[in-house]
């Protein structure tokens, strides 16, 4: 396995009942939290490969310090190896700027923010979900096929995402876009919310790649399925599998492939 990446059991659906078991391999995704002078920075999601690169690269391109300025990378394991902090000195009169954001970030707070603290917080617990989606196969293609026509952002510029509701039989309810995946489930979590729609009834549907973030959001919004039109990250697949909710991926009109766990092939059939 190359490193970087792990590999997950997918049970591969033409949108019929006949599913073909296999492999595929994904990316890892870890939290990781950039400390400087023993203040942290910023907590990233980021494949953990090339994490020197990847500190000081973020450092300059924030403008936070020159190369030659830039200490040696130290990189520790936490949170029983799930996230990694990266600690690296900068000369005083760099890191003041960093003191001050931390400062403002924290406020009155007497215990601070430490590298472990940080990614714990990234990792928290997720409430699981109390019952399957019913959506078919089908119904997935249905709404698939109905996004396509209902991104008029992305329709002119090809650089926005979309992020859908569909009930259990395909049809959409709402779709939101931005340049931002995130930003485009926000969106319609939020749409949802305000037109008193229950999203344990229908399913999500986003143009992106099965981030983690994107797992949290619709466990939080109750949703018991997500599709993606793209591959998941291992902890997108993990968080998914711990809490109960199904995952759809690399669905286009032809095939998409279920990622599930032991615990939800007898609530989904599989």
């Amino acid at each position: 396995m190359t490193e970087g990446t792990t590999s997950i059991a997918t049970r591969r659906s033409a949108y019929g009942d006949a599913l073909e078991q296999g492999e595929r391999a994904i990316p890892v995704e870890a939290p990781v939290a950039i400390e400087i002078n023993g203040v942290v920075y910023a907590v990233m999601m980021a494949t953990p490969t090339d994490l020197d690169d990847f500190v000081i690269g973020f450092i300059l391109s924030e403008g936070l310090a020159n190369a030659g300025e830039i200490g040696p990378v130290e990189l520790v394991r936490v949170a029983d190896g799930e996230g990694v902090v990266a600690r690296v000195n900068l000369p005083a009169d760099r890191a003041a700027p960093i003191m001050e954001r931390a400062r403002r970030r924290l406020g009155d707070s007497s215990c601070g923010l430490c590298g472990v603290e940080s990614i714990e917080a990234a990792l928290r617990p997720l409430p699981k979900l109390a019952t399957p989606s019913t959506a078919t196969p089908q119904a997935i293609r249905k709404a698939l096929a109905a996004l396509d026509e209902a991104q008029p952002l992305n329709a002119l510029t090809s650089a926005t995402h979309a992020a859908a509701f569909a009930r259990v039989d395909g049809a959409l309810v709402a779709v939101r876009e931005d340049v931002g995946r995130h930003n485009a489930l926000d969106k319609l979590i939020g749409a949802l919310a305000r037109a008193g729609e229950d999203a344990s009834r229908g399913f999500i549907v986003m143009t992106s790649r099965c981030s983690y973030e994107l797992v949290e959001k619709a466990v939080r919004a109750r949703c018991p399925l997500l599709v993606t039109i793209s591959a998941p990250t291992d902890l997108a697949v993990r968080r998914a599998e711990a809490v109960g909710l199904a995952l759809a991926v690399v669905a286009r009109n032809d095939t998409m492939l279920w990622v599930t766990g032991p615990e939800m092939e007898a609530a989904y059939g599989l």
